[in-house]
């Protein structure tokens, strides 16, 4: 569900950038208040390993669509609602950069559709609210499904509301909407069924993580390492292996505007679009998560060959990788910037209460 740069006007894309940009901050201010030494590499492994599974489409059955995690869910009940959404933020962040996946002047629209709603909506008003104060496989299992497909519902929403204050008349909003709405139910559905899963594993691994997360207070005493192991495992399993096996199809968003308008992709409308993109051909030296390739200057492009499925590729292998460890770094970087933070202003205070003493 990444937007394009050709999905929305400058004028929205401005809006939401400021809309993004002001909810980081104020995630800032707040994980001050729960940050600890124990949730600066959690923070970043959890940021890589949504990267690794993102890059993993599966097939919707008949509709010849795709859909892929989202994650959004998942970083909130481990890491708590602002350090998720700043470890979405920062994924989000890189694919932009790295990988050319979603628009740069888009960014504020997919911040928001894929971080704001699971982190700030979602997680305390549904997920929080069904599980209650139990702990048990069934309920965790049942707020995950009802909490990642009520996120993506809300997320592809907001996508049609972009594109609709954005003038993009090739894709009439009640068009649009009936496609967006009901193939984001089923890959809901899966994403939710997913989260359970790995929610449940971290529940028998360290429970006190979820109930930290649920509460925005610090990890409690013990070692968080064999969550922060296993998931970093997981992220390169599935980065660097798994994601061969990704699926070809479109995905909910292609999907919907190939159904709506004729066409996966809509074309640029010039201008800042332009500028935009070619900011991204500078930064991404993995576009679509692959190794660049020279085409200038080669003629007309040939037909591409049929795909195989699996399709190993060293370029997604490296990319997947790649991804990963820039997605820890940042991620990582964000929450000891906040810790150190958080302990040069407890220091002054301290300072300031003995001087008064």
């Amino acid at each position: 569900m990444h937007m394009a740069d050709a999905l929305i006007s400058p004028v929205v894309g401005a809006a939401m950038l400021a809309s993004g940009a002001g909810l980081a901050a104020y995630s800032g201010v707040k994980l001050k208040n729960e940050m600890d030494e124990k949730k600066i590499p959690l923070m970043g492994v959890m940021g890589a390993f949504i990267f690794a599974a993102q890059m993993i489409n599966f097939s919707i059955p008949a509709t010849g669509s795709s859909g892929h995690l989202g994650g959004g869910l998942i970083l909130a009940a481990i890491l708590g609602p602002y350090a998720g959404f700043l470890s979405m933020a920062v994924i989000l962040l890189i694919q932009a950069l790295v990988f050319a996946d979603g628009g740069l002047l888009a960014y504020g629209c997919n911040v928001v559709n894929l971080a704001f709603f699971t982190s700030f909506i979602v997680f305390p008003f549904i997920y929080k609210p069904i599980l209650g104060k139990s702990q048990k496989p069934g309920r965790i299992m049942a707020a995950s499904i009802i909490g990642a497909v009520a996120g993506l519902q809300m997320g592809s929403f907001a996508v049609v509301l972009e594109t609709f204050f954005s003038g993009k008349t090739e894709l009439p909003f009640g068009t649009f909407l009936l496609l967006m709405q009901p193939i984001h139910l089923a890959i809901g559905i899966i994403e939710g069924i997913v989260t359970g899963f790995i929610l449940t594993f971290v529940m028998s691994a360290r429970p006190d993580i979820l109930q930290s997360a649920g509460e925005s207070k610090p990890l409690k005493a013990g070692s968080v390492t064999k969550i922060i192991v296993s998931f970093s495992v997981a992220a390169v399993i599935i980065g660097g292996f798994v994601s061969w096996f990704a699926s070809s199809f479109p995905d909910g968003l292609e999907w919907s505007m190939a159904n709506t308008s004729g066409q996966e992709e809509l074309d640029s409308p010039g201008g800042i679009h332009d500028s935009a993109s070619g900011i991204q051909e500078k930064t991404a030296f993995l576009p679509d998560y692959g190794f660049k390739t020279n085409t200038m200057n080669a003629g007309e492009p040939e037909e591409p060959a049929a795909e195989s499925w699996p399709s190993p590729s060293l370029g997604t292998t490296v990319s997947g990788l790649a991804g990963g460890a820039l997605v820890f770094g940042l991620a990582a970087l964000i929450a000891l910037v906040i810790w150190m933070a958080k302990r040069m202003s407890n220091g002054a205070f301290d300072k300031s209460k003995s001087g008064r003493s």
